[in-house]
């Protein structure tokens, strides 16, 4: 198949970017909407995450499943299909009107989304010759880096001036028109799609991947809510969840044609560089899931505030991300820039886990410049890492359970997350409430204030003063609780810096360099 040129490979290159950032906003611009989300469902704010871990957990199933599936279907008949199931999905949710439905549409939205991803990278790959495919890699890397930002600004916007619905709804007209284009511009592969009768797919080990991180992801999402082990429903979970994956282990290294090649881990750099993949992913996520209910929750912005002061220094990533691209295919080893990234991110997380009750929007800037410049640093060498030492035919199966692994740690850390924060919340209040002994004192001088005020009676002014000393104890004690989970982040990733000294670099050839891209792509 020739290489498009000219006016043909820049549609390209807008209908694939355009289309992953599409599925990248999604998996953050629901984010700065839980608040009134959650209001609007009748559910607290625990409960409407779920709509981000569907997402999460559809995507860690998809993901490792697209090289096959897109073999299988023929890729361009794939790629179509997983717009049109997105495109779709997404209007759904904006239709949905209770937790349970919109959780189902965001899991269909998240299969389209995740194949989405995948296949805009592979395209996008080939529509460049092999000595221009860092070019490539680092405007894909611009998409990683911007996506999951610009989607609290955008979401931001519309909470400010619409309703939580349109955050979905704005995905149908991108997703109709990148169909189109997708449809005229992107040619088939030769003999896309012919050799389904070689093809064996195994249903089992897909089956039980699917029940598997679904009851784990369960157990550590409500575990917290429900007493952990006290609860029918998390012992049950627990066990179908460790019987699921044992099996699927067992499953995976018995078949020949297994639904994700897990022998590969045996191979050392590989399964460290997942370790952190893993965290990458953990702090990812988990960071631009916590920061905008902080915001909005405690320190009192709008949605549209909060999503601006994660959009500005963001771009320093964006810029970063294409250099990043061009430095690794011409061989710059990755690991110096790992060990960069990870540190900007402890730095990052512990430099928030101090900021002040009377913080300002400015006050954020640099915090997220160095978060920005952490993940540019770390998302392309990592995929670049993980095929050091791997024979060139499992590039892609490495790299694909690598992407698996970031997803899987995104997916943890929001669980995660929510549970230290219920946690430290309660503890926190408890001691705050315990120290309070001048309470009584300061609801009577607070009365009296309001009587002096408003002329309220007593009973009626020491209620509203009993509200507002609630509502001050409760601001405190969310407001700590959110400090220890960036602190937290903060330590996973310093807990996984050692373990640099275990990887090694392997010296790639530029076709290697080339083939390692491609499989990226096709594995993302």
């Amino acid at each position: 198949m020739a290489t498009p040129k000219g006016f043909a490979q820049a549609i390209i290159v807008i209908t694939t970017i355009s289309a992953a950032v599409m599925e990248l906003v999604d998996t953050s611009i629901i984010n700065v909407a839980l608040n009134d989300m959650s209001g609007s469902l009748g559910v607290n704010i625990e409960d409407i995450s779920w709509v981000i871990t569907a997402y999460a957990i559809a995507n860690v199933v998809i993901i490792p499943l697209t090289g096959f599936l897109a073999e299988y279907f023929g890729r361009k008949n794939y790629y179509i299909a997983s717009m049109i199931i997105f495109t779709l999905a997404s209007y759904m949710c904006g239709q949905s009107t209770s937790l349970p439905e919109i959780i189902v549409w965001r899991f269909i939205q998240g299969i389209g989304g995740g194949a989405l991803l995948s296949t805009s990278q592979a395209i996008l790959f080939e529509a460049f010759e092999p000595k221009d495919r860092g070019k490539a890699a680092g405007l894909f890397g611009m998409g990683i880096v911007l996506g999951p930002t610009l989607g609290p600004t955008i979401g931001g916007y519309i909470m400010e001036h619409f309703s939580w619905p349109l955050i979905f709804l704005v995905n149908i007209p991108i997703g109709i028109l990148a169909t189109i284009l997708a449809f005229i511009f992107i040619d088939k592969k030769e003999g896309e799609g012919a050799n389904k009768s070689n093809i064996k797919i195994d249903y089992v080990g897909i089956g039980l991947l699917m029940v598997g991180v679904s009851c784990l992801q369960f157990v550590l999402e409500r575990g917290e809510t429900e007493d952990w082990f006290s609860s029918e429903s998390i012992r049950m979970c627990s066990m179908v969840a460790a019987f699921s994956i044992g099996l699927f282990i067992w499953q995976e290294l018995k078949v020949k044609q297994p639904a994700v090649n897990i022998r590969l881990l045996s191979n050392r750099n590989l399964s460290v560089t997942t370790i952190f993949t893993f965290v990458a992913g953990f702090g990812l996520y988990t960071s631009v899931f916590v920061y905008p209910v902080l915001a909005q929750r405690v320190l009192g912005f709008t949605p549209y505030e909060t999503g601006l002061t994660l959009l500005a220094p963001t771009l320093f990533g964006v810029v970063i991300m294409p250099v990043m691209g061009i430095l690794l295919s011409k061989g710059v080893p990755p690991l110096p820039f790992i060990a960069a990234g990870f540190s900007l991110f402890v730095i990052y997380s512990f430099m928030n886990s101090r900021v002040s009750l009377d913080v300002g929007k400015s006050d954020f800037f640099w915090l997220f410049v160095i978060r920005a410049l952490g993940i540019a640093m770390s998302q392309l060498p990592l995929i670049n890492q993980a095929v050091a030492g791997l024979h060139p035919k499992d590039y892609a199966t490495g790299i694909g359970l690598n992407n698996m692994t970031r997803q899987l740690g995104g997916a943890f850390g929001i669980a995660v997350a929510n549970n230290y924060v219920a946690r430290q919340y309660s503890q926190h209040r408890s001691d705050l409430v315990s120290g309070m002994q001048n309470a009584p004192a300061a609801v009577n001088g607070i009365a009296q204030n309001i009587m002096g005020k408003t002329g309220d009676i007593e009973n009626i002014a020491n209620t509203k003063a009993l509200t507002i000393l609630n509502g001050s104890v409760e601001r405190q004690s969310y407001y700590l609780a959110y400090l220890d989970t960036f602190r937290l982040i903060g330590l996973f990733f310093l807990c996984v810096l050692p373990l640099l000294f275990f990887l090694r670099v392997k010296k790639k050839t530029p076709q290697e360099l080339a083939m390692a891209m491609k499989a990226a792509a096709e594995s993302h």
